[in-house]
């Protein structure tokens, strides 16, 4: 499941609204390094288009890649600490990147907005972890033969959102297109 959908089916309209007039698209060339790992991340990044991978430097191995509705920085950005991957952009992509500055006032300012952006986060996060452990199968021997086998059921407040998220979503893709 793309990612976005998690944060636009938690946020109002007025912020979705506040991220794309503090946020900018990027044009990001093949080959080059959006978020080194060990090195602060100032920026929450949304991957419109284009192909990312997530690296571990000091294993020399990849463990994800990344594609449109991806939400990347967001680990860093809560608890304040240099990642622990590298992603790296395969194809040329295009990013909206959200300054990290800005939105922590904004969520310092709005107490609000601070509530469904942390939850959009925390269902994110959760959902990443179960598929995480998922894949670990808890010391099982699973093969799955694709990535969608291992997708686990949403919590039916996600399930609940998600019409709204994904016209959301639509809305700000055209809205991106016209800047």
């Amino acid at each position: 499941m793309k990612k976005i959908l998690f944060i636009l089916g938690e946020l109002a309209d007025a912020d979705v609204d506040w991220l794309l007039y503090v946020g900018r698209k990027e044009k990001i060339a093949a080959g080059t390094t959006l978020i080194q790992e060990g090195f602060p991340v100032d920026t929450l990044y949304l991957v419109l288009t284009g192909a990312l991978s997530v690296t571990i430097d000091k294993i020399g191995k990849e463990i994800a890649r990344l594609d449109s509705g991806e939400v990347v920085g967001e680990i860093s950005f809560l608890d304040a600490r240099p990642p622990v991957a590298t992603v790296r952009a395969l194809t040329d992509s295009l990013v909206f990147s959200i300054p990290r500055q800005q939105l922590q006032q904004k969520l310092a300012e709005d107490s609000a907005f601070s509530t469904h952006f942390y939850r959009a986060i925390a269902l994110l996060m959760a959902d990443r972890m179960r598929n995480t452990v998922a894949l670990l199968g808890y010391g099982e021997d699973i093969e799955f033969e694709s990535p969608f086998q291992i997708a686990r059921d949403l919590s039916p407040t996600v399930v609940e959102h998600l019409p709204m998220a994904r016209q959301r979503l639509v809305s700000l893709v055209k809205r991106l297109r016209g800047f």
